[in-house]
This record gives C-alpha cells, structure tokens and sequence, in this order.
C-alpha cells in the first residue's frame, strides 16, 4: 500500500540521514586520535630540538594532508608558528607572528588535499572581492592579510579575532544545562552588526550560505564572571559585543553555479532543502534561527533529517505554503501536504520539543514583540516575501541601537563597551 511504501521511503532517508552522522562522528573521532597521537610526536620532537632557537622547518604533511608544523618554525620566511588555535576537516588555524609587522595574527592552513586547496581558491577569491569594495574592513567582515601556497597548502592570513558567539553560548560542556543565553541587548546588537555584514555581500551579489553562531567571531572575547541568581551559578558575559564575519569558503557569486545543498543544517532554509533554488534570502532565514539561539541558548530546528526538519518549521511556523509544496520535487509531500506521521515517535518528538515561534517569548514587553515579529519576517517560508536586510535594518526592534554603535555613513566610531 502506499502508506507502507511512504513508511519504508522515510525510514530509508532516516537510515541515510544516521549513516552520514555516522560517517561524520568516525571523521571526529579519526581527527580526535590523530590529534592525540601528533600532540605526543610533537612533545618528543619539541624536547630533542629545543636547544635550536630558531629552526627551517621540514616540510612534512601527516596521514590526513595536515602540513606537520612546530612551535617556532617559520613559514614563508616571514610567519613564526606561535601556537594551534583550532581545527578543522578543512585544515588547522594557527596563531602566528608576522615578523615583518611584529603583530601577531590568524594563520589559516589547508590540508594538502585538492579539494580543500580548490575550495580555498574560492575563499580567497570572495576575500580579495571584500577587500577591493572594503579595504578598511568597516563592513565587519574579517580581513584578509596576505595569503600564499606553502609546498601545496594554501595558506590565509588573517587579522587576530577573539572566540565566536558559539564559544558563549556554551558555557559549560561537562553539565547538561549548559547554555547560556545572550542579554536582549547584546542580541540586538550582535545581530544588527550580523545584518550589516550580510547585507553588504548581497550589495556586492554574494551570498554566505554558511552563517551560523561559530561564523560569528568577537573582536575581543574579553569577559567578566558574574553570578546568576536566577540559575544559581557563575556566568560568563562578554565584555564587548563588536563582532566579524568569517568563512568565506561557501561564498557564492549571483552569477555562478549554486550547488543544490548548502548551510549548516540547523540553519537551512525551506527552499533548500525543498530544492527549489536558493539565493540571498537563504542568508536572511539562517540569520533569523541564529537570532532565536542567541536570545534562547537553544538550536531552533535541532534535527538531522530534512522530512523531521520540514516538520518542526511546521509546528513552529505553521503549515508549508501548497505553492512550495506543490513546486518542489522532494518526496517530501503527499497530494500537497507534508507527509509526516504524528502519532509515530518522531511525530511526538516535534510534537513534545516544539511550539508556535511567538509561545518561545520569555518576556512580554516592546522589545522582545519586536523582537519576534523581526524573527518570524526572517523566517517566512516564501523567500519572495522574507525580508530582505535592509528592511530589517530599519525594522523598530534596531531603533534603539545606541548611536555609538550605529554603523553606516554618519557614524564611523563604534562602540568598544557594551556590556549588559
């Protein structure tokens, strides 16, 4: 029968959707171990060489394409390896010095891997188009410095940024309430800065498609423990909300190619997953699911399955318009209608982890009702109807950003102490 074939389909897409996380979880857990097993070899190499002060490194790259650096080489004659900063499946961010500025900046190193070489081609491609439009970075996005091929491994310097939104939000991993979300105020300033941004790549026919908490960078993540009496515990609070945008690497120009699937899950919009083509109004859905987790602490669409994921927007927005519907070629729909099955225990799940967007509002006053009205315009499944940034620069909830931290053409200065 139908309804047996539909439940067979749904299950294959589930049994798809859990051997990608799968296949992700064993790639974190494979640059867990290799990590491990670099930091020892690292240790045992640091202690025969450390008598050399300053050394001509051995170009070497490890199992996974990884450029096997030390402390105190120096790359391109010029950067001195100072310390890991992060990594990634893309490669690792190192903190180095610039011997020749003596300031100390972001290193980005590919793998030696063509397709990530291929992808930071691209990336550098975007950033050199910023830089040409905004050499002084007053867009607040992040600024490229210098980039080179070092024996393979496509190298971007970068200007030295703080932790991300994401990094604040997380407040502490070992407990399992460990979210912690942002004042209202730095919600709307962060945000509008976000906005700012974005709005500046679609100004210049670009569009981010991979915007999301850990894209957001802090200039400076210095902060203040305060206590919450409310969750009876120490709280972080940043003491700046100035912020960068970063990663560029899925930067697409309005005149090329755009691949059917992009953003990070959490952060999709509707007419991506529904493969009905996407453009700047995918950056502006991703911004409005961004704003919901700064101002709640929680991911508002926390899934990894596109029928699942179509069935939150659902119960949190209300029902998929028929158009949309009735347009896309997904196997998502039965005669117009989401195919999804409420008594089943995916169907409780959303049912149970879900409600209308407006039912999230913790506080009933001006603000927060600007607030969501703001919200539910960015995440308007139409994207011909969503908003577009500049109209959400102008929306009331930003009326009371402080002048100091207006940006545009009357205002150049910009606030360096927000703190709430």
């Amino acid at each position: 029968s139908a309804a047996k074939y539909r439940e067979r389909e749904r299950e294959r897409d589930r049994e798809r959707e859990r051997e990608r996380e799968r296949e992700r979880d064993r790639e974190r857990e494979r640059e867990r171990h290799h990590h491990k097993r670099r930091e020892a070899e690292a240790a045992s190499r640091r202690s025969y060489s450390s008598s050399q002060s300053s050394r001509a490194p051995s170009i070497e790259d490890d199992e996974d394409g990884h450029l096997i650096y030390h402390h105190g080489d120096i790359l391109q004659d010029r950067y001195k390896v100072m310390a890991t900063l992060g990594e990634g499946t893309f490669g690792k961010v190192v903190k180095v010095k610039d011997l020749q500025t003596e300031h100390v900046i972001a290193l980005k190193i590919i793998k030696n891997v063509e397709k990530y070489r291929e992808a930071a081609k691209l990336e550098i491609n975007a950033l050199d188009k910023i830089a040409e439009k905004d050499p002084e970075g007053k867009n607040l996005c992040v600024k490229m410095l210098d980039w080179f091929d070092y024996h393979g491994h496509m190298c971007i310097a970068f200007e030295m940024l703080g932790l991300s939104v994401f990094d604040f939000l997380v407040s502490d991993p070992q407990k399992d309430n460990n979210y912690q979300p942002y004042t209202l105020e730095q919600v709307r300033h962060i945000s509008y800065q976000l906005c700012y941004a974005v709005k500046f790549l679609h100004d210049n026919k670009m569009t981010h498609t991979d915007l999301k908490p850990e894209n957001i960078l802090f200039v400076d993540s210095d902060y203040e423990i305060t206590y919450n009496s409310k969750k009876k515990r120490d709280v972080r609070r940043v003491k700046s909300s100035d912020v960068r945008l970063i990663d560029f690497g899925s930067a697409t120009f309005d005149h090329e190619h755009h691949s059917t699937i992009v953003s990070t899950r959490h952060y999709r919009a509707p007419e991506v997953i529904l493969e009905l083509g996407w453009s700047h109004p995918c950056d502006v859905w991703s911004i409005g699911c961004i704003i919901f987790e700064l101002y709640l602490g929680i991911t508002l669409f926390q899934t990894h399955d596109n029928r699942e994921h179509l069935a939150m927007m659902e119960r949190i927005l209300g029902t998929i318009p028929y158009r949309m519907a009735r347009k896309s070629k997904t196997k998502y729909f039965y005669h117009g209608k989401l195919d999804w099955d409420e008594k089943s225990s995916a169907g409780r799940y959303v049912r149970e982890n879900c409600k209308p967007l407006h039912r999230y509002q913790t506080v009933d006053d001006d603000d927060h009702r600007q607030l969501f009205d703001m919200i539910s315009r960015m995440l308007e499944y139409d994207p011909a109807e969503r908003i577009t940034l500049a109209e959400a620069l102008r929306h009331p909830f930003y009326e009371k950003i402080q002048t100091v931290q207006r940006l545009g053409s009357s205002s150049t200065e910009r606030s360096h102490s927000l703190s709430r």
